[in-house]
């Protein structure tokens, strides 16, 4: 700090003190006081006043000095306010308390921020690892002469591909979904259609219920939630042929919401494992003992319902069966289904 740069900073001060100060001269003229009183009377304060001031200047000048000398050698520099001695003024205490605050703000940013980055290094390398599952299996296909299944293993590259950038928006969602009225007919329609080959293969029947309704969010983003969960019906039905895998997915219109019930007879979860399913990278029992399970499908896709204002809830009984609830807030205006928004494929329970 220069001086002139403190000068020009106390300047409005120094400027209401000399006012005051030539009114109180003005004032002791008019009584007629002695020139000695006088003079007295206008040394004696600039005697408090320069020294006052001169004070206020070097004990500021301390403080700020070291505050860009400090500055300019830190590398770090949301460390700065630990590097500085307490002031002893009121305005350099509420600096360094608020410099303080900053430095401990962009540092849990930052953690932040490496958290999300090692987090998707791993779910990177959990996706190369699992790609590389269709890839062997086409190779083999292709080498056997059974390129007929080569579109199943398509697919699940398509699903692998897709996962890996709903997971990479799934942080900003807002800058890539439109929120609208949106058939849930259409939209398992949709899912389901892009899964068909693998349902069909893997002998699942499907049986929808009260889907005839709309419900407000992003038609993209659901139809995506709803292929995870299909592929992990897919992934965990029981191994036993006395019981047909089946998939039902039926809605149920309550006054303040509508949910969405997705109901799979496959091999259930662990109770012990029921509290963690939405949690990153958890797999659990089921998934210890199946290759290629990343835990990352549930993780997400809750994720994305929070984002989109909906809910995710999970139900299920070891060997018998696994639900899966969405819950959609209800809207004021409640669009009517459209030719638009129709399913495309009426006969889609019959599958």
């Amino acid at each position: 700090m220069t001086a002139r740069a403190f000068l020009r900073d106390r300047l409005p001060a120094i400027l209401i003190r000399a006012f005051a100060h030539l009114l109180t001269v003005i004032f002791l003229l008019a009584f007629r006081i002695p020139h000695q009183a006088l003079a007295a009377a206008i040394l004696l304060p600039l005697c408090g006043a320069v020294p006052a001031e001169l004070w206020e200047y070097r004990r500021r000048k301390r403080f700020y000095d070291r505050l860009k000398n400090n500055a300019e050698g830190l590398e770090r520099k949301y460390l700065l306010s630990e590097t500085l001695p307490d002031p002893d003024f009121a305005e350099g205490r509420i600096l360094k308390e608020t410099l303080r605050d900053a430095g401990k703000s962009m540092a849990e940013e930052a953690a932040e921020c490496r958290r999300d980055a090692d987090a998707f290094r791993e779910y990177i390398e959990l996706w190369v690892h699992e790609i590389k599952l269709p890839l062997a299996a086409m190779r083999l296909l292709c080498y056997n002469g059974g390129c007929g299944r080569c579109g199943e293993q398509m697919n699940r590259m398509d699903d692998c591909v897709e996962n890996v950038l709903f997971y990479a928006r799934s942080g900003s969602p807002e800058k890539d979904y439109v929120i609208g009225p949106v058939s849930l007919k259409r939209v398992f329609s949709d899912a389901a259609q892009r899964h068909r080959e693998e349902l069909q293969s893997r002998g699942v029947s499907i049986r929808t219920e009260g889907l005839d309704t709309a419900v407000y969010t992003d038609a993209k983003w659901l139809a995506w939630i709803l292929g995870q969960l299909m592929s992990n019906s897919m992934k965990y039905f029981s191994p036993e042929k006395d019981r047909e895998p089946q998939i039902i997915v039926s809605a149920e219109e309550l006054p303040d919401r509508t949910v969405l019930r997705f109901r799979d007879n496959g091999i259930g979860i662990p109770a012990r494992d029921l509290p963690y399913i939405f949690e990153k990278s958890f797999t659990g029992q089921n998934g210890r003992a199946r290759p290629g399970s990343t835990g990352m499908g549930l993780y997400v896709a809750k994720k994305l319902c929070a984002r989109l204002g909906h809910g995710m809830e999970a139900e299920s009984e070891e060997g018998k069966y696994t639900e899966i609830r969405l819950l959609f807030g209800k809207s004021g205006y409640t669009a009517p289904l459209s030719a638009e928004n129709a399913p495309r494929d009426p006969n889609l329970s019959e599958m």
